[in-house]
């Protein structure tokens, strides 16, 4: 996120779910904050996009502020739908999916 843009978010009372509209055919990210201990980012996805099975070296927190997504993690599929989250744990393949339009916030804490 850009500097000004980043500024606008500090010290404001703010929707998250307003951070960013759906695009069709695509995944809107917007980081939120990003320090050396961890980043918190901002997602919209378009109904049947996601993210292919990758890994992350630090524990990541999913929470739904809309929609309904598929997690898979470590091949356990989980149904996530509005107001609900999942912690995805370091160095397990993990991958996500849009049932329907769906956001989210990703908070990974590096430690």
């Amino acid at each position: 996120m850009e500097q000004k843009e980043h500024e606008k978010l500090i010290g404001q009372a703010i929707r998250l779910v307003d951070l960013a509209d759906y695009q069709d055919g695509s995944v809107v990210s917007r980081t939120i904050i990003d320090k050396k201990t961890g980043t918190v980012t901002f997602f919209a996805f378009d109904e049947g996009q996601g993210l292919s099975e990758h890994t992350a070296p630090f524990d990541a927190l999913v929470y739904l502020l809309d929609g309904e997504a598929e997690i898979v993690i470590s091949g356990k599929a989980i149904r996530l739908k509005q107001g609900e989250m999942v912690i995805m744990p370091a160095n397990q393949p993990h991958a996500l999916k849009a049932m329907r339009n769906f956001k989210m916030i990703l908070t990974m804490i590096r430690s």
